[in-house]
């Protein structure tokens, strides 16, 4: 009796369990058929790239199997329309982020996102150092180091990455420490292109070395606290009196 009861209830968890992962990928076809829409009214060169991609490859890949001739010629075709849908999803994957990137271009709070959402073993701590006026530093640990990003005013930033790197410099040792200021000046890393700067920077340490790492930098808290950092890019023009008194008491 106990194990038909016990094979009941694993087949009903199996159920539950593919229900839950339909459901979850309804979702996200959902928000991708969402996503596609806005970017197609926004972006009038989307459909255009995308269709334009998908025919090319499609054509090059008929003319291929037509020129091989036999059995080749009935693999290509389908094969072509896979790498033409393939492709054309990508392209609206990048135009899509190049989007995003622009409109949180500038923002208050947009480089700790854009950190926050690195692809790849990277450690961030959000606002170890901010000022009033939402100036902020980031914390990076990865594969090169540790990395300061900064964000705001480069006249209130640069003390602050040097503060910051000093602090630092006195528990990691020989381990290199790079800083970054976001933003479109001389010297500066535009938001969409600091993921591409950071993932070219050398690989100086093992990931081991990056938990040890992690673990001792913690000792230092933070000037600021995850709390007084936004969650993500804020309206340049929104109206942030209270929120930057909270950050001037802390």
């Amino acid at each position: 009796m106990a194990k038909t009861r016990n094979a009941a209830e694993v087949k009903a968890a199996k159920a539950e369990a593919k229900a839950a992962r339909k459901a979850a990928s309804k979702q996200r076809r959902t928000q991708l058929w969402q996503a596609f829409q806005i970017q197609r009214k926004e972006d009038k060169r989307l459909l255009p790239y995308m269709i334009g991609a998908f025919v090319l490859i499609v054509g090059a890949s008929v003319a291929a199997g037509v020129y091989a001739g036999g059995f080749t010629m009935y693999m290509m075709i389908p094969l072509g329309i896979v790498l033409g849908g393939l492709v054309a999803f990508i392209i609206f994957g990048r135009r899509a982020q190049k989007s995003v990137y622009r409109k949180a271009e500038g923002q208050t709070g947009a480089a700790a996102w854009a950190l926050e959402n690195l692809r790849g073993k990277w450690r961030v701590t959000p606002g170890v150092a901010a000022t009033g006026h939402f100036d902020a530093v980031h914390r990076v640990i990865g594969r090169p180091g540790v990395i300061f990003v900064g964000e705001g005013a480069a006249g209130r930033v640069k003390p602050l990455l040097a503060q910051e790197k000093k602090r630092t410099a006195r528990l990691v040792g020989d381990i290199p420490i790079y800083d970054v200021i976001v933003g479109n000046g001389e010297g500066e890393v535009p938001l969409s292109k600091l993921e591409r700067h950071l993932t070219k920077l050398p690989a100086n340490i093992s990931v081991a070395q990056m938990d040890s790492l992690e673990s001792r930098l913690a000792a230092l808290g933070s000037k600021a606290g995850p709390a007084a950092m936004p969650k993500g890019p804020l309206p340049t023009q929104a109206k942030m009196r209270g929120v930057q008194r909270t950050v001037r008491r802390r």
